[in-house]
């Protein structure tokens, strides 16, 4: 993790590094806005040099994408295990 202006935040091979876990564990992207993303399929989600893509599954096929954001690194402060099923917790559905 890198500090940004006294900021922590995480480099791309951070991000794909736990994308790229097997089995894959589904997480939250923290930004620094309070912001919340959960991400439950690695393939919906893309890593630049700066920024992140994140695909909204559809729901007729939770692997295909319906609409996409871009978050830069920038702002991305950290990265969490989604609670269990069942548990609730304000957050945005992505990927």
């Amino acid at each position: 993790m890198e500090t940004d202006g006294g900021l922590a935040m995480l480099r791309p091979k951070d991000i794909q590094a736990r994308l790229r876990e097997r089995p894959f564990r589904p997480f939250r992207l923290v930004v620094s806005e309070g912001l919340r993303f959960d991400i439950n399929h690695p393939d919906l989600v893309l890593v630049g040099q700066r920024d992140l893509t994140i695909g909204y599954p559809s729901a007729e096929d939770p692997q295909l994408y319906d609409r996409l954001l871009r978050v830069a690194l920038a702002h991305v402060v950290g990265i969490e295990d989604l609670p269990k099923p069942g548990t609730t917790e304000g957050a945005d559905s992505a990927a």
